[in-house]
């Protein structure tokens, strides 16, 4: 039952006041066709309007089912508009983009019917209403009839308790209007149907009850009621929602009826995107490149231990001021940087046995620095002489270590010549050099003679060898190789002087014949093209195997344990201070303690791993006693990609302005979508929508909007790339430089659809506030 108590309803324009309900009273029963009957400006669509709770009253009651609404929230009276009342509009108020059945559906997608529920009752309705034949069609393909039964259809499918009908066949003719008032009556033999009219006519033969309304007063009523007791209250409302899903599929059809005007929204919203995108194409595509020429050329850097180290934390981390400081007229004494941040590693023989146990899959090569020096003799045609695979000391011994280019006397470790080429960690020479003689070496014993892409061998070391030859001249390959050299021991090399010196002895047949330490060139090598790890100076390279054989041979040898007891150099008498005692006493093959490690990692990630392990030596240990390592390939990386990120992050801030033109582009057209939507809130809001379903509704619109945008933005940007790969090919040489990166390509679409969202939510919280009366009257 439905009970109006003295409702009041005033009006203030201006000075103007209108009393659109003066202290209207008025019961209703469950099931009677009811006609208000007045001239214009009398109310009576205002009576309608709070009946429906599309108006509030300003004081008063209206009580259904004996609840009082005095006390109803916003979200209750959507929720009592959606299920307890139907609206039929003179103008119909459907929505244009919406089909038949999608239009009478859509009251119950706001009271959560499930969809096959939702779709069997809008088909009863339509069937009521004699449109069963025309569920696909679109209002534009009906005749006005046709279209208010729809409005009908829509009104009853969720079986609401009251029908409110303003002006229902206001446009229609005679025959039509006929056929719409049989059809109201018949609904009003279970419902309660209150009709606004004009026509007398019509309310005389068609309702059950006509009341006379004028100057916001009833005037009289045909057939009042009063209920003979108290209603108990038994009414229950429940709650709307419309799920996000739904709202999307509104919007989507909406959207989907201007597809030229979406398009070129979203394609000028995503100018924004191609241009960050481009950008980012182009900053992953160099990275790209400088990764792929850094592997080559920086993978397998070393990672370099020396005996003194540069702290690069302590030299990179400093927090003092470029700033001068106040002259208070005294100077402060302080070491140079360079001596602040030097570091004096202890390398011992523990952490040389530690850094052989790296991870081969992680660094298969491991070079130890040596100053051991090498007595050779060779027999030249019955002549014996001495040997020099490199520099030549004052006392004219051979200094023999393989010297890496832009290095000091660095030697190779086994990894480079191992006993089995095909091992795991035998594939340093085979991976950066070619053979163009000989074969690759087997033992310990064995060496090569390097040379550079020219097919140049040091001259000097040609002739150390033994080999008389003149700059320019050529020499067949296979002259070098076979050639073999005979290593002799510190005591059958250096004779002690009675004043206790000791010096290098005359080659002898018998000095010769002393050695079982055999040498052999076994191959004649060069670097690979494509190698940037070919860094073997021309001249003899050997293995460190070689190299602790020869400190195990001599580590014992009187010369060393001469020098080891004397603080003058025992070969010239001259003093010499600790660090060069040491590395005098290194150059005999009295020391296994290298004074430097090279460790070259496999890629990248593999020097990662290499650190990690080298960090974790240095875990607890005091500052004094930890191993401080040079990453060289770590600081190049650094340094170009920090300017390439830095240059990269230019651009995207430059490009970055557009999505923002994009946002605020976006919040104009969803504005303008507001006012064009204006009737299709009113009717949303009619059939019990929340604000924040009009809002969502408006949201998903710029969702869908961002989403599309946001895609095609990167599919354009896409396409780009092969333009501006062929131009920077044509330019640079390079190839396939522009690179999306799919997950970039993400974030940017998830970008473009959160700013597109933001442009447009202000908008859509304006399109939530507007008055549902107000919103129904626009066109």
């Amino acid at each position: 039952m439905l009970q109006l108590l003295h409702l009041k309803k005033t009006y203030h324009v201006g000075d103007t006041v209108t009393h659109a309900l003066d202290d209207v009273t008025i019961n209703f029963r469950n099931s009677e066709f009811v006609a208000i009957l007045g001239p214009s400006g009398s109310g009576k669509t205002t009576l309608l309007n709070v009946i429906g709770g599309l108006d509030h009253y300003d004081s008063g009651d209206i009580i259904i089912n004996g609840k009082s609404t005095k006390n109803f929230s916003q979200t209750d009276w959507d929720a009592y508009r959606n299920n307890s009342v139907g609206f039929i509009f003179q103008s119909y108020n459907l929505i244009s983009h919406l089909s038949i059945i999608e239009n009478v559906e859509l009251g119950m997608t706001l009271s959560g019917v499930s969809s096959s529920e939702r779709h069997e009752k809008a088909v009863s309705a339509l069937e009521r209403v004699g449109l069963g034949d025309h569920l696909k069609k679109h209002p534009n393909q009906l005749s006005g009839g046709q279209m208010q039964r729809v409005a009908i259809a829509r009104a009853i499918a969720n079986d609401p308790d009251i029908l409110l009908c303003d002006e229902p066949t206001g446009a229609l003719d005679t025959k039509t209007s006929e056929s719409i008032m049989k059809l109201i009556k018949e609904l009003s033999h279970d419902k309660l149907v209150i009709m606004v009219t004009h026509n007398p006519e019509l309310a005389e033969e068609y309702a059950s009850r006509i009341v006379h309304f004028q100057d916001g007063k009833i005037l009289s009523d045909s057939n009042p009621f009063e209920p003979k007791k108290e209603v108990k209250d038994t009414f229950k409302l429940k709650k709307t929602k419309m799920s996000y899903w739904n709202a999307l599929k509104l919007s989507f059809t909406n959207i989907m009826t201007k597809k030229g005007r979406t398009f070129l929204t979203a394609f000028a919203s995503s100018i924004g995107i191609i241009g960050i995108a481009i950008v980012l194409a182009l900053s992953h595509g160099f990275q790209k490149q400088i990764n792929d020429t850094q592997s080559k050329t920086l993978a397998k850097f070393p990672i370099s231990i020396s005996q003194t180290a540069t702290d690069m934390n302590a030299a990179t981390n400093r927090n003092e001021s470029d700033k001068n400081v106040k002259n208070k007229g005294y100077l402060i004494a302080s070491k140079p940087d360079n001596e602040k941040n030097t570091h004096e590693n202890k390398i011992t023989q523990s952490y040389i046995n530690y850094v052989k146990k790296i991870d081969p899959d992680y660094a298969n090569n491991i070079s130890f620095i040596r100053g051991t020096q090498l007595n050779l003799l060779t027999n030249d045609n019955g002549k014996i002489k001495h040997v020099e695979f490199s520099n030549v000391n004052n006392s004219g011994s051979a200094i023999a270590s393989a010297q890496l280019q832009g290095m000091n006397s660095v030697g190779i470790n086994t990894s480079v010549f191992p006993k089995t080429l095909d091992s795991k960690q035998g594939t340093f020479l085979k991976d950066n050099y070619q053979i163009l003689a000989g074969s690759w070496p087997k033992s310990n014993n064995d060496v090569v003679l390097v040379l550079n892409n020219k097919n140049q061998a040091n001259i000097n070391a040609l002739k150390n060898l033994g080999i008389s030859i003149k700059d320019g001249q050529k020499l067949d390959l296979n002259k070098i190789v076979g050639r073999t050299f005979k290593v002799i021991s510190n005591n059958d090399y250096y004779q002690e002087l009675p004043t206790g010196n000791f010096v290098p002895q005359k080659a002898s047949k018998s000095m010769y014949d002393s050695s079982n330490l055999t040498l052999k060139v076994t191959a004649v090598i060069r670097g690979k093209n494509n190698s940037q790890m070919a860094l073997l100076d021309n001249g003899i390279a050997y293995s460190d195997g070689l190299t602790q054989e020869i400190i195990k041979q001599n580590e014992n040898s009187k010369i060393v344990k001469a020098q080891k007891n004397s603080s003058t150099n025992v070969m010239t008498n001259q003093p010499i201070n600790k660090t060069q005692k040491e590395q005098f006493i290194a150059s005999l093959g009295g020391s296994g303690i290298p004074s430097g490690i090279l460790i070259y990692p496999n890629s990248f990630k593999s020097k990662d791993k290499v650190l990690d392990y080298l960090d974790k030596y240095n875990k607890g240990k005091s500052k004094k006693d930890q191993i401080i390592y040079t990453d060289m390939s770590g600081t190049v990386t650094k340094l170009t990609g920090g300017l390439l990120d830095g240059i990269t992050d230019v651009l995207v801030a430059f490009a970055g302005i557009s999505l923002v033109t994009s946002m605020i582009m976006i919040g104009i057209l969803t504005y303008t979508s507001v006012l064009e939507r204006t009737k299709e809130i009113g009717v949303l809001k009619a059939l019990g929508a929340r604000k924040r379903d009009i809002t969502r509704v408006f949201d998903a619109e710029t969702f869908i909007l961002g989403l599309f945008s946001g895609i095609l933005g990167i599919f354009i940007a896409y396409l780009c790339t092969f333009p501006i790969n062929a131009v920077l090919y044509a330019i640079t040489n390079m190839s396939n430089v522009a690179q999306l990166d799919p997950m970039q390509a993400l974030i940017l679409v998830i970008i473009s659809t959160i700013l597109t969202m933001l442009g447009g939510h202000i908008p859509a919280r304006m399109a939530a506030k507007k008055d549902a009366a107000i919103a129904l009257r626009s066109e």
